[in-house]
This record gives C-alpha cells, structure tokens and sequence, in this order.
C-alpha cells in the first residue's frame, strides 16, 4: 500500500519533496498506527461491498472499518454477517494484492471467534477487529476471544478498541476506567494497532450532536475526555498508543450560522478559488479545522464515514517541506540541548522538548510524505479530489 498511489507520477514529482513510502501489513505497529490515515467505514450489508472495497482502495483508502454493529439494524445483523462472509471470500479468491487494510466492527465479543471459523481461508484478507463500547470489563472479553480466533486461524489479529462507554466519560468513573483500561490495553499490547475515539456514542450520553459550524473541541463535555483519555493513553514515553481523531458526520450543504472557516488567501494563492466554495458548501471547511484540532491535541489519523473525507484528512497528513526541516535539525542535534533557530527563521526549535514531536513527524513523512517547497495543503487536495 502506498497513500497518493493513484496519482501519475509527473504530479507526484511536482507534489513531494520525498514521495510517501509503500507500507504493508507487517510494518510494525508504530509506522501502521501512523499510516491508517483516513479510515473509511463501511455497512456490512452493502449489497456489492468486495467490489466497493476495491473501488476505495483505487480510489486511494489505504484502511477500512466493515461495520456489523451500529450501521446494521438488530434485525438484519444476521444476513449482514452473511454479506461479509461472502464479500471477504470473494477478495481472498480474487487475489487482490492492493486491499486497503481490513478490520471489522463487530457488536459482540463471541461475533470474532464465529466470524473466524466462517471465514476459513479468507481469514487472510482480515487484518483484525474493530471493539465498541470497549471498557476495562467488556475489553477483557474481547480480548479473549481475539485469542480464541487466533488459534482458530494460526494467525495473529490486530485490535482496535473503541473508547466511547459512559463508565470512561462520566466524571466520577473516569480516572479508574482509564487505569483500568491502561492496564489492561498494555497486558495485549502486541495486539493493540490503535485506540478510536467514538464521539458519536460520547456525544449521546448527554444528548448532544455537534453542528457543522463546531468541532467536537467545542464539546467541553467530550473534548475534556479527549485530553484524559491522551493524557493516559497517548503518552510520548514508548508507553503510550496512537490514539485516532473521531468522525466527522457531514458531507453535504447543510445550513450554517457562522462564516466559513478556510481563509481564501490559500485557496488564490495557489489558483483554486473554486476548490474553496466547493469545500464550504459541503462542510468540509469544519472538518478541516477539527483535523488541525485532533493533531494539536495528539490524535492521529481519523474516522470517516463518506469517501470525500478522505482526501482531505490524507492531504493535511502529509508534512511540509518546513516541519521535515525543523524535525530533522532536532533529530540530527542528537544529544545536545538547547535551542536551534529554524531554517525558515521564524521559531525556535528546542532539542529536548521537541524531539517527540520530530519523531512523530518523521514516522509521518515517510508514510505520508513529504511536500516540495511551496508545496501547500490546498495542491494536495486539488490534485486528490476527482476533477
């Protein structure tokens, strides 16, 4: 897998300074975590869902979410299953050697090991499970039948627990859920690729939806979680995991009370006016700002539900020709400290303290690559987006 692969490759010469790296199942976890990117959540009961997969992943989705749990109806779990079974066998017997990365949201820990054993051989065009509502006490079974499903296939699958209950959420339980809920992510940590944020599930536990003109940051009862759930979960230490940006609900024209949140000067800069109003009228502008916010606040890559999403998380994933410079002027001080003046002479750049940051953005640059100067994210996107 490769993000940008769909572009020619005179466009991804004028785009990269360094070209993003081709990355596959057995990178290791710290350079997959960072490489999910946009992942791109599907219902199981879509009725040509192998062919839909393989139309995103041309398209340029590099991880998708098969979900079995909210995006099906209680009464049609069971025929749904039954379109996964068939939709997965039909990859594995394609021999389709660039699927995105593949997971499943299941609704019940016993859904893992069943699926498992359905699945037979095409167990290998499964990268692992996505859990909801996961708790210190739900997680346990969950993890134990990941295990089950394991001996089951003779491989070993990967985890992604969704942090969304009212047990993690509500003050008086927070601090011991989270404990809890390290202690127990870190005894399976082979396992774990990354924690998901569930804002939608958060934001019911109050009835509360956010607007298209606000971020999930503006949610205080839910960006209070974010910064705890971070705070114990996210550390920069060798402890902590990639925690991933929660999803962005719209993608069309909806009513709006405030301006738009993109300045124009970008946008004329690089001669795509047009882009900008295309991006307003379907609310993209919000989810613009809240990626900014999620990187700010130590999220990596994000849920998506529509496929425009996509584009825009993984164009504003790449790094720029000035972050790689100010990484790589930290990351080459190597045991020195102080204080270097970056190259562009326009911030300071403090060994110590901003050396997690230069690894991060490192691991990024190769997955994501790096731009050429004078490179802006609006290139990106307009090179991305059909035309």
């Amino acid at each position: 897998m490769r993000h940008f692969g769909y572009l020619s490759a005179s466009d991804a010469d004028a785009l990269f300074e360094s070209p993003p790296e081709q990355f596959h199942r057995d990178s290791g976890h710290e350079l997959l975590s960072v490489a999910l990117g946009a992942t791109l959540y599907m219902p199981a009961d879509r009725p040509a869902l192998a062919a839909d997969i393989v139309k995103q992943a041309a398209a340029g989705v590099t991880s998708v979410v098969v979900c079995l749990e909210d995006a099906i109806a209680d009464e049609q779990v069971i025929a749904a299953e039954t379109n996964l079974v068939a939709a997965l066998t039909d990859l594995h017997d394609q021999s389709q050697a660039d699927l995105p990365l593949l997971f499943v949201r299941i609704r019940r820990a016993e859904q893992i090991p069943a699926l498992v054993r359905r699945l037979g051989r095409a167990v290998a065009v499964l990268d692992g499970f996505v859990l909801p509502k996961f708790t210190a006490t739900s997680g346990t079974e969950y993890l134990h039948a990941l295990d089950e499903a394991d001996r089951a296939a003779g491989t070993a699958l990967l985890a992604m627990p969704v942090i969304e209950s009212g047990a993690v959420l509500y003050a008086e339980t927070r601090v011991d859920e989270l404990t809890r809920l390290r202690a127990l992510l870190h005894r399976d940590r082979k396992r774990i690729l990354a924690v998901r944020l569930g804002a939608t599930d958060l934001c019911s536990h109050y009835g509360l939806r956010r607007s298209p003109d606000l971020s999930i940051y503006d949610i205080k009862v839910v960006s209070g979680l974010i910064g705890d759930v971070v705070n114990v979960l996210g550390r920069a230490d060798g402890t902590g995991f990639t925690v991933t940006g929660p999803v962005w609900e719209y993608y069309e024209g909806t009513e709006r009370i405030f301006k738009p949140q993109l300045r124009r000067s970008p946008f004329d800069e690089h001669n795509a006016p047009e882009l900008r109003g295309q991006l307003v009228s379907r609310a993209i502008d919000g989810l613009i700002r809240e990626v900014q916010l999620d990187r700010a606040n130590g999220l990596l890559g994000k849920t998506t539900i529509h496929p425009s999403h996509v584009a825009v998380v993984n164009a504003l994933s790449v790094v720029s020709a000035e972050e790689h410079r100010d990484a790589s002027d930290v990351l080459s001080a190597g045991r020195a400290s102080g204080v270097l003046a970056s190259g562009h002479r326009n911030k300071m750049n403090e060994i110590r303290p901003h050396s997690a940051w230069a690894r991060l953005t490192m691991l990024r640059s190769r997955v994501f690559g790096v731009a050429a100067d004078g490179v802006s994210f609006v290139d990106l996107l307009a090179a991305s987006l059909p035309r």
